[in-house]
């Protein structure tokens, strides 16, 4: 029987009604996933969600935090950071010679041309985003070409000194001197691109460990010069120089031209502040005039929770170091320390940020090695994944002694994230406010242990570097586990990443993966400009002091249905945000740390460098408004 138009109103009010009392009994839910259930809500007329639809992330949706935590509030600002970055890319030749011109005050490098289109045929993401290149690279404008021809071509020679050398000439790789796997990968990645390369000397770092420490009122010096000579003349000469002398004669077995200094000296059982404090402003808290540990700290870290508010402090050690000084392997125990206070062209891996080296793409995500290779065999749906924090690794990351090795970081997150470690500790996190619910507070009193052994799988596979033996330190204290593959980690939630001798290499497969990456690290890298934190991964303090804080966010504590308690901490589960943030890592890093991208950056990397080292270098470069790739750049506008 059909229903009166008064009786069908009525009834549409109560079915409107009823659905925002299920909606507001959900948003007063405390505890359960508030998104992920409201997403559960099926509404007439469409179709249940796929275990498969597309997140937020996919569609592009700025996130819209649920309550009031801050780990909330960072999420909101990482995203707008993160669009504003992506808005302000160049999508011309023409607007990236201009936004090259404005940014370095100098033409952009002969062959530029030549890298833009290999750049856009590999489907680079941003063509702007070189900054690391073009930072490490700024102050060898102060240095007189010959200088550092003369330094690249030689610092081989003594082998204890730690340099391999690859000497390119009429566009192809004569020869390796020295040479490691670290130089013998990096041929195989300059063959793809050498025949735009000019002829060069290249010095390779085959420590683990960055070398080059400049100190601070000299590399102001140098700054102030490279800043001084910038110029852009109107026809500049498009071509590199040839026949230059003072690189390495390759035609004879041995080379008798001029030689300079590096000025190595080893550094073994050094406190690295001792070194790395010259490099920092004598206003930093590194320095005994500097501020105080609270003032330093809440530049980068939030004083709720102790989370991470600005990832690049976080590392630098100018504002952390003396906290972290004996807490971080490579600070206090390095297995060996070879630097130089001058500023010298050292390919490396990685650095701090006292470091001068420059930067390129580390061999291991260059070479194919299932160590640290993405696998996707069991990287599961996040749905289908253990709501489990795993980490593997090694006891590496500097010598142990008996007195110190409970201080190094590895060893520390290991004790940290153990159970029965933290039987009787207590630690902050972040507990919602029994009277203001969807608010948080700092909770002093958390005992980690029952929250660790049940979300927690953590350990070391393999004992090394100890002294006078590992079973004498580690036994009775923690025992190893079963090694455990890359991929098989893919099954939990949660991927910790924290440094070993120097950086992690197995940090872009994280990114790659479907798990959430929570990241802690000293070191730099080549890609570090375009990872953004809390939108592509977590980071973390080096002291590892909030790490509770953040799995109790992603994962939740306490009963959501209990009645809240002073003394009792509660806090919600946020896995839809841990479930957006590891799906945007992902996303990115399949578009900005690819293979191609490695070479893309390497590309540029040497051209730039190539102009450095080349004794006309005021007077080259490219000097076209750009408009010559135009049919090119339309081309690609339906791609």
């Amino acid at each position: 029987m059909a229903l009166s138009g008064g009786k069908r109103r009525i009834l549409l009010i109560l079915v409107a009604v009823g659905f925002c009392i299920i909606i507001v009994n959900l948003l007063a839910l405390p505890g359960s996933d508030i998104r992920s259930t409201i997403n559960k809500v099926p509404f007439p007329g469409k179709t249940k969600p796929s275990h498969n639809a597309p997140a937020d992330t996919e569609l592009g949706r700025p996130y819209v935090p649920v309550d009031d935590h801050p780990i909330s509030k960072l999420i909101v600002e990482a995203d707008q950071t993160w669009r504003q970055y992506d808005s302000d890319r160049s999508m011309t030749f023409k607007e990236t010679v201009g936004k090259y011109r404005r940014r370095y005050g100098r033409h952009p490098p002969p062959r530029f041309q030549d890298w833009y289109k290999f750049a856009k045929d590999k489907n680079v993401y941003n063509i702007d985003d070189f900054e690391q290149v073009m930072d490490d690279l700024r102050p060898f404008w102060a240095i007189e070409p010959k200088v550092i021809r003369r330094l690249a071509a030689h610092m081989w020679e003594v082998d204890v000194d730690g340099v391999a050398g690859i000497h390119i000439r009429d566009k192809k790789i004569v020869s390796q001197t020295n040479k490691s796997w670290r130089s013998e990968t990096m041929v195989t990645l300059i063959e793809k691109f050498v025949d735009h390369i000019p002829d060069m000397d290249i010095a390779l770092n085959r420590f683990d460990q960055p070398r080059v420490v400049v100190p601070w009122e000299d590399m102001q010096g140098l700054l102030a010069t490279e800043t001084f000579r910038r110029q852009m003349l109107p026809e500049a000469y498009g071509e590199f120089t040839t026949n230059m002398t003072d690189m390495l004669n390759t035609t004879v077995e041995h080379d008798d031209g001029p030689r300079e200094d590096p000025g190595w000296y080893g550094a073994a059982g050094r406190q690295y502040m001792e070194i790395a404090k010259t490099a920092c402003p004598p206003e930093a808290h590194a320095n005994e005039q500097g501020p105080d540990q609270a003032t330093a700290e809440a530049r980068y870290k939030s004083r709720l929770g102790g989370v991470v508010t600005n990832f690049n402090l976080s590392s630098d050690l100018c504002t952390i170091g003396p906290e972290i000084q004996d807490k971080h392997g490579f600070l206090f125990s390095a297995s060996s320390i070879s630097a130089t206070k001058r500023l010298v062209p050292v390919f490396g891996e990685c650095k701090v940020n006292v470091n001068s080296d420059i930067l390129f793409p580390a061999s291991m995500y260059w070479m194919h090695d299932d160590r640290y290779d993405y696998d996707d065999r069991y990287d599961v749906e996040w749905e289908d994944k253990d709501d489990i924090v795993i980490w593997r690794g090694a006891t590496s990351g500097g010598g142990q002694v008996e007195d110190s090795w409970r201080r190094m970081h590895r060893q520390r997150l290991v004790m940290l994230l153990n159970g029965t470690e933290m039987h009787d500790q207590t630690v902050r996190i972040l507990a919602e406010q029994p009277e203001a619910r969807g608010e948080y507070e700092n909770f002093r009193q958390f005992n980690p242990s029952q929250f660790a052994q049940q979300y927690t799988d953590v350990g070391f596979t393999v004992a090394f570097g100890c002294f006078p033996n590992c079973s004498y330190l580690y036994d009775n204290v923690l025992s190893l586990v079963p090694e455990m593959k890359l991929s098989e980690q893919f099954k939990s939630k949660f991927l910790v990443d924290v440094d070993g001798h120097s950086f992690s290499g197995r940090w872009r497969a994280f990114l790659e993966s479907r798990s959430l990456g929570i990241k802690a690290t000293i070191f730099r890298e080549w890609h570090d400009s375009r990872l953004f934190a809390w939108r592509h991964f977590v980071p973390m303090d080096n002291r590892f002091d909030e790490i509770y804080t953040l799995l109790t966010y992603f994962i939740g504590s306490g009963d959501p249905q209990a009645e809240r308690l002073p003394g009792v901490p509660y806090v919600a589960k946020h896995d839809a945000e841990a479930r957006r943030i590891a799906q945007q890592g992902r996303e990115w890093a399949n578009k900005v740390l690819r293979r191609d991208d490695i070479e893309i950056y390497m590309f540029r990397l040497l051209l730039e460098y190539g102009r450095i080292i080349d004794d006309n270098r005021d007077r080259i470069g490219y000097s076209g408004d750009g408009s010559e790739l135009d049919k090119y750049d339309s081309s690609r506008d339906h791609l």
